[in-house]
This record gives structure tokens, sequence and C-alpha cells, in this order.
């Protein structure tokens, strides 16, 4: 994942917050804090998937914030398919029935399961989006927090939805910890009700 694909992120120096919110002004924040002190070893969390997002720190602020801005064509199509409409070619194995019944629909294989791809992401969205954010808070409780007590009781309560238990087992966690698990399990629960 590129880095600047997340609108949201937080970073983490050990139990203490440092920041939360855009890359770069999360970027700029640890910048700092490794400019003061360069052996500290920051954690930057994307809060919509929980996964770490790597920075180059070496250098100038202007420098590492360079480096975070895409450049032209780092995202570019390359290959065989219609790059200027975005379209990537990538292989995909299907049994020889489904090539058959891919190849006899109108617009061929392709079109076909383009068709297919964006019906599926439009009648599981909901359900998607529920799944990522309880995986983006116990993603994040896993990295951050696995070594507090009532870690394994707080994820187990945070998939059941149950949230007197969540905040129960995560009450004797360090303020910044509690905090921001506590915020994401809200999202997580607020998609888990939407999706029903």
């Amino acid at each position: 994942m590129s880095p600047h694909d997340s609108p949201s992120c937080t970073a983490f120096d050990g139990h203490a917050l440092i920041a939360t919110g855009a890359l770069a002004e999360v970027a700029a924040a640890v910048k700092r804090l490794l400019d003061k002190h360069p052996a500290r070893t920051p954690l930057i969390l994307d809060d919509a998937t929980g996964q770490p997002v790597e920075i180059d720190f070496r250098g100038s602020a202007d420098e590492v914030f360079a480096r975070l801005r895409p450049t032209a064509g780092d995202d570019a199509p390359r290959g065989a398919g219609r790059p200027r409409l975005g379209v990537v070619a990538r292989e995909v194995t299907l049994l020889p029935r489904h090539w058959y019944w891919l190849n006899s629909q109108p617009g061929g294989a392709s079109v076909t399961l383009r068709k297919l791809v964006e019906d599926a992401r439009r009648h599981s969205s909901a359900k998607d989006r529920a799944r990522l954010a309880g995986e983006a808070a116990d993603r994040f409780m896993r990295v951050v927090a696995g070594d507090l007590a009532g870690y394994e009781e707080a994820s187990r309560a945070l998939w059941r939805g149950d949230r007197d238990a969540f905040n129960r087992h995560t009450r004797g966690w360090p303020k910044d910890v509690r905090e921001h698990a506590r915020r994401l399990a809200a999202i997580a629960r607020d998609a888990q009700a939407e999706a029903g």
C-alpha cells in the first residue's frame, strides 16, 4: 500500500500517541520527534486498515514530504491492457467451463468480469466495511496493545460487538492506547450495525 492512499493514520511511540490525522500532519509530528530523539522507533498505522505505513524519515522535513507525494507515473499501469483507462492486465485462473461461459457473454470475458466485480462490490460493501473496520481495530490492538492485560478478552469483545466488555477489558490500558482502541472499536460497531 502506498502511504498517500490513506486519508487518516495514527502514530504511536510505544503506548504514547504522537499524532493522528492526515498522513502529512502525522509525518510532520513523527519527523519532529525523530529529530529530537533519533533512537525512537515510532509506529504509524493506517486507521482504515491497521496496516503499518512506511515512511523514509532520512534527510530534511522537505525531503521527507517530497517522498510522500506521488510522482507522475508512480501508479501508472504498465504493460498490456488499456492504460489510458486505468485498466491493468493481471492473470486470472479459471476452469475451462468458466472461460467458456465468460467468453460467451456480451463484451467477452473482461467486460463480464468487471461487471461481476462491480455488482459484488455494490452488494457486499456494508459487510466489507464492517469486516475491514473490525480488522483495523483488531490489528491496532494486536500491534500496540498485544502485551497489555485484557488484550485477548478485548479482542473477543470487539468481534462480538460487546461494548461494555470491551470497555471493561481496556479500562487499565494506557490512556492514549485505550482511547484510540475505543475509537476504532466504535467505528467497527457502527459498520457492523449498518451491515445488519
